[in-house]
């Protein structure tokens, strides 16, 4: 059966554009920039803020972003807002009464004005790594968690002293709780969005704005997070070092993200395109 062209790509950053040490090789840069120059969208899908893009992003060909696992997406060739969605303050409300009955010693934090300010209760802060230490674009702002939880956010990022980011994802599937959607990204903290907000939501908003369906997508990933648009578009790749569960969903297992593996997906993609022209040619 001959598959669709691609007309998207869709890719994560941290484990998959991005290695190890948070760079991005040349060649997946060139890779990127390739397919947009062959007339391809080309999309960052992720779990981080609609401005929290490394700098070399702009450079080749990246179009749109669908941050915050799905809830919000972006223009970055005017700067324009898409769309947005919501976790609503009810649910919010219950799964951190629900969590901080269940762990005692967990702390909240509440994404706001489109990723670029945290609203994080006290204690909160205190829980972040060295890394995150560093200063960033976005400014967190310490609130009272009534505060925290008392308006829509598009991400609710969920830590604890002890417990891991799969450890809480537990503790929240196994509560009953609805009107949300719980994630991981291999980051040490637990992700949650509005009720069936995905990368895939996001993404299929974004291409009904394009005019691209599900099977000119191809979709690249290495976690939790990726599962929904890893088995939604047309062409689901996993990184050599993704979690288990997405590589049993996906279409193709690549090469690692120290390996270039979204690079050979690519480049495949490309060189699919070029066959077809030439047949194309041969016919004319």
């Amino acid at each position: 059966m001959m598959l669709a062209p691609i007309r998207l790509i869709a890719t994560d950053l941290d484990g998959t554009v991005l290695r190890d040490d948070k760079t991005i090789s040349r060649r997946t840069l060139a890779a990127l920039r390739g397919a947009a120059d062959a007339g391809m969208y080309v999309v960052v899908a992720t779990g981080r803020q609609a401005g929290q893009l490394p700098d070399e992003i702009a450079s080749c060909g990246v179009s749109h972003v669908v941050a915050s696992n799905g809830a919000i997406g972006k223009n970055l060739i005017d700067g324009s807002t898409l769309f947005e969605d919501f976790l609503q303050p009810d649910a919010v409300s219950a799964l951190v009464e629900h969590l901080r009955a269940e762990v005692p010693g967990v702390r909240v934090s509440a994404v706001r004005d489109q990723g670029a300010r945290h609203a994080a209760e006290p204690g909160y802060i205190e829980l972040l790594t060295d890394m995150e230490k560093v200063p960033h674009w976005w400014h967190m702002v310490t609130e009272p968690l009534a505060q925290v939880v008392s308006q829509p956010t598009l991400k609710l990022v969920v830590r604890h002293p002890q417990l891991s980011a799969d450890d809480l994802l537990e503790v929240v599937q196994a509560s009953g709780l609805t009107g949300f959607h719980a994630t991981t990204s291999g980051a040490p903290f637990l992700e949650i969005g509005g009720d069936g907000v995905t990368k895939a939501s996001g993404l299929i908003r974004l291409c009904e704005l394009l005019g691209v369906n599900a099977e000119q997508v191809l979709a690249a990933g290495d976690a939790r997070n990726d599962l929904e648009m890893i088995r939604w578009a047309g062409r689901g790749v996993a990184m050599a070092n993704a979690v288990p569960e997405l590589q049993a969903a996906a279409d193709l297992v690549t090469a690692s993200n120290q390996q270039d593996g979204l690079a050979l997906a690519i480049e495949a993609v490309l060189a699919e395109r070029s066959k077809r022209w030439n047949r194309l040619a041969t016919r004319s």
